[in-house]
Protein backbone atom coordinates (compact mmCIF):
# COMPACT_ATOMS: atom_id res chain seq x y z
CA UNK A 1 0.00 0.00 0.00
CA UNK A 2 1.57 3.46 -1.03
CA UNK A 3 2.49 5.58 2.22
CA UNK A 4 0.88 9.14 2.31
CA UNK A 5 2.61 12.16 0.66
CA UNK A 6 2.63 15.22 2.50
CA UNK A 7 2.18 18.58 1.13
CA UNK A 8 2.04 22.07 2.02
CA UNK A 9 -1.22 24.07 2.13
CA UNK A 10 -2.25 27.45 2.71
CA UNK A 11 -5.36 28.22 5.67
CA UNK A 12 -6.26 31.74 6.23
CA UNK A 13 -2.67 33.06 5.63
CA UNK A 14 -0.91 30.27 7.59
CA UNK A 15 1.00 27.42 5.91
CA UNK A 16 0.58 23.81 7.17
CA UNK A 17 1.23 20.28 5.81
CA UNK A 18 -1.10 17.46 5.26
CA UNK A 19 -0.46 13.60 4.75
CA UNK A 20 -2.63 12.00 2.63
CA UNK A 21 -2.47 9.20 -0.02
CA UNK A 22 -2.13 9.89 -3.48
CA UNK A 23 -5.46 8.68 -4.25
CA UNK A 24 -6.83 10.79 -1.68
CA UNK A 25 -5.16 14.20 -2.93
CA UNK A 26 -6.20 13.10 -6.40
CA UNK A 27 -10.25 12.88 -5.56
CA UNK A 28 -9.44 16.09 -3.50
CA UNK A 29 -7.90 17.96 -6.38
CA UNK A 30 -10.87 16.62 -8.70
CA UNK A 31 -13.77 17.96 -6.35
CA UNK A 32 -11.97 21.74 -5.81
CA UNK A 33 -12.31 21.93 -9.96
CA UNK A 34 -15.54 20.70 -9.91
CA UNK A 35 -16.42 23.05 -7.51
CA UNK A 36 -14.50 25.66 -9.62
CA UNK A 37 -12.52 26.63 -6.14
CA UNK A 38 -8.86 26.41 -5.09
CA UNK A 39 -7.35 23.65 -3.08
CA UNK A 40 -6.10 26.26 -0.37
CA UNK A 41 -9.88 27.66 -0.12
CA UNK A 42 -11.58 23.57 -0.06
CA UNK A 43 -9.48 22.77 2.39
CA UNK A 44 -10.18 26.41 4.76
CA UNK A 45 -13.85 25.48 4.00
CA UNK A 46 -13.12 22.05 5.47
CA UNK A 47 -10.66 22.99 8.19
CA UNK A 48 -13.48 25.56 9.85
CA UNK A 49 -15.85 22.87 9.83
CA UNK A 50 -14.19 20.14 11.57
CA UNK A 51 -14.60 19.68 15.34
CA UNK A 52 -11.43 20.40 17.46
CA UNK A 53 -11.11 16.46 18.02
CA UNK A 54 -10.73 15.58 14.43
CA UNK A 55 -7.49 16.04 11.99
CA UNK A 56 -7.25 17.94 9.13
CA UNK A 57 -5.88 15.06 7.26
CA UNK A 58 -8.95 12.78 8.67
CA UNK A 59 -11.44 15.72 7.77
CA UNK A 60 -10.18 16.00 4.40
CA UNK A 61 -10.20 11.99 3.55
CA UNK A 62 -13.87 12.54 5.45
CA UNK A 63 -15.08 15.01 3.21
CA UNK A 64 -13.71 13.15 -0.02
CA UNK A 65 -15.58 9.64 0.71
CA UNK A 66 -19.04 11.88 1.48
CA UNK A 67 -18.43 13.22 -1.76
CA UNK A 68 -18.19 9.96 -3.14
CA UNK A 69 -21.18 8.33 -1.16
CA UNK A 70 -23.16 11.64 -2.54
CA UNK A 71 -22.48 10.74 -5.80
CA UNK A 72 -23.14 7.58 -6.25
CA UNK A 73 -26.71 7.73 -4.11
CA UNK A 74 -27.38 10.05 -6.72
CA UNK A 75 -26.79 7.61 -9.56
CA UNK A 76 -28.66 5.51 -8.05
CA UNK A 77 -31.78 7.62 -7.13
Amino acid sequence: MPRPVKRSLTLHGHRTSVSLEEAFWRAFRQIAARRDVGLNALAAEIDDARDGDTGLATAIRLFVLDDLETRLAERVD
